[in-house]
């Protein structure tokens, strides 16, 4: 009879950590590369909230109308063509998908900076939205191909670092170049660095092998077959902790979407600070804050769940709770000041969630599924957080525009305080199911 291994013990056994000691030079090289073409995701996307005022100063648009174009139109596009393009990877070469969607995404954020009117940068989002969507989840499966468990919550926290990277340097060249010329050179510079960055990864990054590092004999031996389109979305949609993840992940980003979309309109419109302001001490928060976030979470997160799964849902729900106090007093605060200090607590907190349910996720599924379930991970969580999220915050702010006309986007976000608690909520029964799984476990190995 075979003795009992937990699911622990077959990701951290002896061979697991043979492996997990060797990432080589390329694997950091390719690492870099992925991370930089995520920020140019991520900064392209952030674009457009990082110069809403300039923009509604030149095209009329509203806060609701914002809301829209960087919230559910785009994420209408983004998520489910994320799902084909998943597919589509899973079955090809996954570098050269990633290369064609940059260079898809880039271009669109160019065809923004041309953009006349409301309907024209409608239809350059959502075509950047149908780039991005063979972002992210290509660079999850190709990480995790050249890291072994073990190593994987700190590669994808490092690859995780493109965010607030990307955000960072939106704010500062995209709001410098605004300030010095004008909104529409951000755009289309920015696209055109996308463009090359494309190039680069098509000429210099490798395909690696599917489940070529998965210590595991099961795993390794499902690399060479290839899961159907309906048996992997069947797969991830019926699995508890999968879902959990997802949503609970999607429940935060409905806070950081729609806390991110208008925090720049916010500062500005309601706190008194101006573009060149933005650029210097908005951008240092986002960039250092978020960043050391992620990077810490995703070293947590190795760190914990060697000794057990629960991290994977304790220390996102533990983060968020410590960011609710200092979310609140970042938008209760009188000054742009005191605004800008008390902003860096939930910008570290709030991004714990990113590397946990991106790893479980990767660590949970058959390596010829991993780019199909990091597809329907971000569908479920952007579908809430970025369709939902930023498309909320502005219809509110409209709403409470005509009794609040001098601080109606701080009325808006501070509606968005009970959703810390929604977040928390599901983490908690995630992690409720994992102790319920390793319960199971144990009365069947006795």
């Amino acid at each position: 009879m075979t003795a009992y291994k937990s699911p622990a013990e077959d990701c951290f056994d002896s061979r697991a950590h043979a492996v997990a000691a060797a990432p080589d030079a390329r694997a950091w090289f390719v690492l870099g590369m992925l991370c930089f073409v995520y920020v140019l995701n991520f900064l392209d996307r952030q674009l457009l909230s990082i110069l809403a005022k300039p923009i509604q100063d030149t095209l009329h648009v509203t806060d609701g109308e914002l809301g829209l174009i960087g919230g559910l139109y785009f994420a209408l596009f983004y998520c489910f063509i994320s799902i084909p393009v998943g597919w589509l990877a899973d079955k090809t070469n996954r570098v050269k998908v990633l290369s064609i969607a940059c260079a898809t995404w880039s271009a669109a954020t160019m065809a923004c900076g041309l953009a006349a009117n409301y309907p024209q940068l409608v239809a350059a989002r959502m075509a950047v939205g149908v780039g991005e969507a063979g972002g992210v989840p290509p660079s999850y499966a190709i990480i995790s191909d050249y890291f072994p468990p073990g190593r994987r919550g700190t590669a994808l926290g490092i690859f995780n670092l493109g965010p607030p990277i990307g955000a960072a340097l939106g704010i500062a060249f995209g709001a410098s170049i605004a300030a010095a010329f004008s909104w529409r050179y951000a755009f289309l510079v920015l696209g055109a660095v996308g463009i090359v960055a494309a190039i680069a990864v098509y000429l210099f990054v490798r395909e690696p092998r599917r489940g070529g590092l998965d210590p595991v004999p099961d795993q390794a031996a499902a690399a060479t077959a290839r899961s159907g389109f309906a048996a992997t979305f069947a797969m991830f949609f019926s699995r508890p902790t999968l879902m959990l993840a997802a949503l609970g992940g999607g429940a935060t980003q409905f806070i950081t979407y729609g806390m991110g979309n208008f925090t720049t309109l916010f500062l500005m419109r309601e706190k008194g600070m101006s573009l060149e302001e933005v650029a210097v001490y908005y951008a240092l928060v986002v960039g250092v804050a978020m960043s050391a976030g992620i990077f810490v979470s995703g070293w947590v997160i190795d760190r914990f769940t060697r000794r057990s799964k629960l991290a994977y849902a304790t220390v996102p729900a533990i983060s968020l709770a410590l960011a609710v106090p200092f979310y609140i007093g970042f938008v209760w605060a009188p000054s742009w000041q005191l605004a800008t200090l008390l902003l860096i607590g939930p910008t570290f907190l709030n991004y714990f969630y990113l590397s946990s349910s991106v790893a479980l996720v990767q660590q949970e599924v058959r390596p010829d599924q991993r780019v199909m379930s990091g597809a329907l991970l971000l569908l479920v969580m952007n579908l809430i957080g970025l369709g939902l999220g930023p498309t909320y915050v502005g219809a509110a702010s409209d709403f409470f525009r005509a009794s609040f006309p001098a601080n109606s986007l701080q009325i808006a976000l501070y509606t968005l305080t009970p959703f810390y608690a929604l977040a928390i909520l599901l983490f908690l029964i995630l992690a409720r199911v994992f102790r319920n799984e390793r319960r199971a476990l144990g009365d069947a190995a006795s």
